[in-house]
Protein backbone atom coordinates (compact mmCIF):
# COMPACT_ATOMS: atom_id res chain seq x y z
CA UNK A 1 0.00 0.00 0.00
CA UNK A 2 1.37 3.28 -1.01
CA UNK A 3 1.41 6.32 1.34
CA UNK A 4 -1.14 8.21 -0.58
CA UNK A 5 -3.22 5.26 -0.53
CA UNK A 6 -2.69 4.92 3.72
CA UNK A 7 -2.56 8.78 4.00
CA UNK A 8 -6.05 8.79 2.54
CA UNK A 9 -7.79 6.24 4.58
CA UNK A 10 -6.33 7.18 7.60
CA UNK A 11 -7.69 10.67 7.05
CA UNK A 12 -11.80 9.68 5.99
CA UNK A 13 -11.43 7.16 9.08
CA UNK A 14 -10.32 10.32 11.49
CA UNK A 15 -12.62 12.33 9.78
CA UNK A 16 -15.70 9.89 10.03
CA UNK A 17 -14.74 9.85 14.00
CA UNK A 18 -15.22 13.23 14.39
CA UNK A 19 -18.50 13.61 12.43
CA UNK A 20 -20.89 10.70 13.19
CA UNK A 21 -21.73 10.12 16.67
CA UNK A 22 -21.98 5.69 16.14
CA UNK A 23 -18.15 5.65 16.03
CA UNK A 24 -18.58 1.63 16.06
CA UNK A 25 -20.14 1.21 13.04
CA UNK A 26 -17.44 3.18 10.67
CA UNK A 27 -15.86 0.75 8.06
CA UNK A 28 -13.49 2.08 5.55
CA UNK A 29 -12.16 -0.09 2.90
CA UNK A 30 -9.86 0.64 -0.25
CA UNK A 31 -9.40 -0.99 -3.49
CA UNK A 32 -6.85 -0.50 -6.41
CA UNK A 33 -7.54 -1.33 -9.58
CA UNK A 34 -6.45 -0.10 -13.14
CA UNK A 35 -8.47 3.23 -12.52
CA UNK A 36 -6.91 4.03 -9.26
CA UNK A 37 -7.77 3.84 -5.77
CA UNK A 38 -12.00 3.54 -4.28
CA UNK A 39 -11.87 4.36 -0.62
CA UNK A 40 -15.32 2.95 0.18
CA UNK A 41 -17.39 4.01 3.06
CA UNK A 42 -20.32 3.01 5.39
CA UNK A 43 -21.79 4.77 8.32
CA UNK A 44 -25.09 4.10 10.35
CA UNK A 45 -27.87 5.12 8.66
CA UNK A 46 -28.62 7.76 11.57
CA UNK A 47 -25.13 9.32 10.75
CA UNK A 48 -25.76 9.37 6.99
CA UNK A 49 -27.30 13.01 7.02
CA UNK A 50 -24.21 14.47 8.70
CA UNK A 51 -21.92 12.54 6.52
CA UNK A 52 -23.49 13.71 3.41
CA UNK A 53 -24.29 17.23 4.88
CA UNK A 54 -26.72 20.14 3.62
CA UNK A 55 -26.83 20.06 -0.19
CA UNK A 56 -24.45 17.04 -0.46
CA UNK A 57 -21.65 20.02 0.51
CA UNK A 58 -19.91 17.89 3.47
CA UNK A 59 -19.12 14.69 1.24
CA UNK A 60 -18.19 17.39 -1.61
CA UNK A 61 -15.60 18.54 0.34
CA UNK A 62 -14.12 15.42 1.94
CA UNK A 63 -13.33 13.87 -1.61
CA UNK A 64 -11.87 17.23 -2.66
CA UNK A 65 -9.65 16.65 0.07
CA UNK A 66 -9.47 12.96 -0.94
CA UNK A 67 -8.30 13.51 -4.67
CA UNK A 68 -5.40 16.20 -3.40
CA UNK A 69 -3.70 13.74 -1.17
CA UNK A 70 -4.12 11.19 -3.83
CA UNK A 71 -2.70 14.18 -6.46
CA UNK A 72 0.68 14.96 -4.36
CA UNK A 73 1.79 11.58 -5.05
CA UNK A 74 0.40 10.67 -8.49
CA UNK A 75 -2.39 8.58 -7.22
CA UNK A 76 -6.28 8.86 -8.23
CA UNK A 77 -8.38 8.25 -5.32
CA UNK A 78 -11.87 8.30 -4.95
CA UNK A 79 -14.34 8.50 -2.36
CA UNK A 80 -17.73 5.93 -2.52
CA UNK A 81 -20.53 6.11 0.25
CA UNK A 82 -22.16 2.86 0.30
CA UNK A 83 -25.72 2.47 2.06
CA UNK A 84 -26.18 0.90 5.35
CA UNK A 85 -26.59 -2.50 5.71
CA UNK A 86 -30.13 -3.26 7.07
Amino acid sequence: MSEAIKTATDFVKYTLEQICEHKDSIEVEHKVDDLGVLISVTVAEADMGKLIGKSGQTISALRTLVRIIGARENERINLKVLEPAE
